[in-house]
C-alpha cells in the first residue's frame, strides 16, 4: 500500500458530491481515484483525473483502490460494504451504518474476517458548535448537567421527490439526522439507561417520518434530540442547563453550507462559526449574567484524516465497530419506543 490512500467513491448524490468528494480531494494523504455514478457525462466534465464507472464491479476489482466510501441510499449500505470487504477493501459507510442490527453485525464480522478497517461517517463530531460545547462541558463551568437539548430544525413544508423522503427502507428523518444527534449525545454522556421517542410524519403527503423527539434517560440527566421539518422559527441548536448555569447556541455549523456553495475545505474562513454561544448564569445578587463563548473551529477533514491513519497506520478507526453497533442499537430502540408508545430500557 502506498503512502497515499487511493479511494473509490460509490454514489454521487448529495452525500457523495457535496461532502465526500470535496473532503477526499482536500485531505492530505488521500486521493479520489474512482467514482461509481450514473452521471458519467457530468463527472467527466468535473474531473480530469478520476476514473468514472457506471457500475460497482470495475471499482471493486481494481487493485489500485485501497478503500471504498459508500454514499448511496441507505438500503444499499450493508450489501455494498460486504461486497467491498470481500474484495479486500477498507470501507467507510455514510450514516446510517446499516438498516438494522442484523445487517450491522454482518458488516462488522466481515471486516474482522477480512482484517480490514470499517467505519461510519460521523462528520458532525467535528461541527464547530459541538466541539465548542464539548469544551464548555469539560471546563465544568456549568456544574452538574441536568438537561441537554439538541435541536436540528428546518422549514421544508414541501415533500420532495427523493429517496430520503420516500417510503423506501432506511428513508425518513430518524435515519437521516438521528444518527448524527444520537452519536453526539453518546460521545458527550455515554450509554443511556433508556430511550423514549416519538417519530412521526407531519407534512401533507409525507411518505416517511419527518419529525422526531427522543429523550435519552441518564441518572439525574435528560438528553433530548429533536428534529422537525415545519419549524420556521427554530430554537437554539444547543441548550444545556446545569447546576451552575446554562450554555445556549443558535445557528448551525457552517461547513455544510460552505460545501454546498463550492467553498473548498481548508479555504480561508473554513469551519469558522460566526454565531457565538452564550454562557448564562445567576450571580450572587440574583442577577442574570451573560458572556460570549469563543467558538472552536470545525473541520470535517479531521474525520478523514483519522480514517486515513486507521488504514495506513493501524490506528483506531474514527468510529469503532463497537460504536457503530451501539448507535444502531439505539436507533432501533428509538423506533421500538415510538412504535410501542413506551420507554425502552437499555440496561
Amino acid at each position: 500500500m502506498t503512502a497515499t490512500l487511493q479511494v473509490g467513491l460509490i454514489g454521487y448524490g448529495l452525500a457523495g458530491s457535496v461532502f465526500h468528494a470535496p473532503l477526499l480531494q482536500h485531505t492530505p494523504g488521500l486521493a479520489l481515484y474512482s467514482i461509481v455514478s450514473s452521471q458519467r457525462d457530468r463527472l467527466l466534465r468535473t474531473f480530469t483525473d478520476v476514473h468514472v464507472h457506471a457500475s460497482v464491479e470495475p471499482l471493486l476489482a481494481d487493485p489500485a483502490i485501497d478503500a471504498v466510501v459508500i454514499a448511496t441510499p441507505n438500503q444499499q449500505h450493508a450489501p455494498l460494504a460486504l461486497a467491498a470487504l470481500q474484495a479486500g477493501k477498507h470501507v467507510l459507510v455514510d450514516k446510517p451504518f446499516a438498516l438494522d442490527m442484523t445487517e450491522a453485525r454482518s458488516v462488522v464480522e466481515a471486516a474482522r474476517s477480512a482484517e480490514r478497517v470499517v467505519s461510519v461517517f460521523q462528520n458532525r463530531r467535528h461541527d464547530a458548535d459541538y466541539l465548542t460545547l464539548r469544551g464548555v462541558l469539560a471546563s465544568g463551568v456549568l456544574g452538574r448537567i441536568a438537561e441537554c437539548h439538541s435541536h436540528f430544525d428546518r422549514f421544508r413544508p414541501q415533500v420532495r421527490d427523493r429517496w430520503r423522503e420516500s417510503e423506501a427502507p432506511g428513508s425518513g428523518l430518524w435515519m437521516d439526522l438521528g444518527p448524527h444527534l444520537l452519536d453526539q449525545m453518546l460521545q458527550l454522556f455515554g450509554w443511556p439507561e433508556a430511550i423514549s421517542a416519538d417519530i412521526v410524519a407531519q407534512r401533507d403527503g409525507a411518505r416517511s417520518d419527518d419529525y422526531f423527539h427522543a429523550v435519552l434517560h441518564y441518572p439525574g440527566l435528560r438528553a433530548i434530540v429533536h428534529a422537525g421539518s415545519l419549524v420556521a422559527a427554530s430554537t437554539p441548536r444547543f441548550a444545556v442547563h446545569g447546576s451552575h448555569g446554562s450554555f445556549l447556541k443558535d445557528g448551525r455549523d457552517v461547513q455544510e453550507d460552505q460545501l454546498r456553495h463550492g467553498i473548498a475545505p481548508g479555504a480561508p474562513g473554513w469551519g469558522l462559526d460566526p454565531v457565538h454561544g452564550q454562557h448564562v448564569w445567576i450571580d450572587d445578587d440574583g442577577k442574570m449574567q451573560r458572556r460570549s463563548v469563543d467558538n472552536v473551529r470545525g473541520d470535517y477533514r479531521q474525520f478523514y484524516t483519522a480514517f486515513r491513519d486507521a488504514v495506513l497506520g493501524g490506528q483506531e478507526a474514527p468510529v469503532s465497530a463497537e460504536q457503530a453497533l451501539q448507535l444502531m442499537r439505539l436507533l432501533e430502540a428509538g423506533r421500538e419506543s415510538a412504535d410501542s408508545g413506551r420507554r425502552v430500557d437499555l440496561r
